[in-house]
């Protein structure tokens, strides 16, 4: 597997309060995981919770700064999360990650086909 360039953002399916089953929804980011190592293209995913048990900013700033990203993936819960969620993590990329390509999926399992649009030389 070739060096991480592409950071996934989203929420933690299991940690995100329910009543719902996060199995489906953890099962698709794990097949569209899949899809980066099929392609030969590094990428790490970054999942945080809204349960209360993440720093969100502290943990999407470490993961961030952790490396040079070529593309930042903003995942679908991020943005359809109550309050300022997608507004404040917008913000974070631009600041902490400033010369990666933001890409949003449609979905958990095509979050692949997200960052290939912006991915240089996949």
């Amino acid at each position: 597997m070739s060096e991480p360039r592409v950071l996934v953002l989203g929420l933690d399916p299991f940690r995100v309060p329910g009543p719902w089953d996060p199995q489906p929804v953890a099962d698709k980011i794990e097949a569209g995981m899949a899809q980066f190592e099929a392609a030969g293209v590094g990428a790490r995913s970054c999942l945080v919770g809204l349960d209360g048990s993440d720093d969100i900013e502290t943990v999407l700033t470490a993961a961030l700064t952790e490396r040079p990203w070529e593309v930042v993936v903003v995942g679908g819960g991020i943005r359809r999360a109550e309050g300022q969620l997608f507004e404040d993590v917008i913000n974070l990329v631009r600041r902490h990650a400033p010369g990666a390509a933001i890409a949003f999926n449609e979905t958990p399992d095509d979050t692949y086909r997200a960052a290939a649009r912006r991915l240089n030389g996949a």
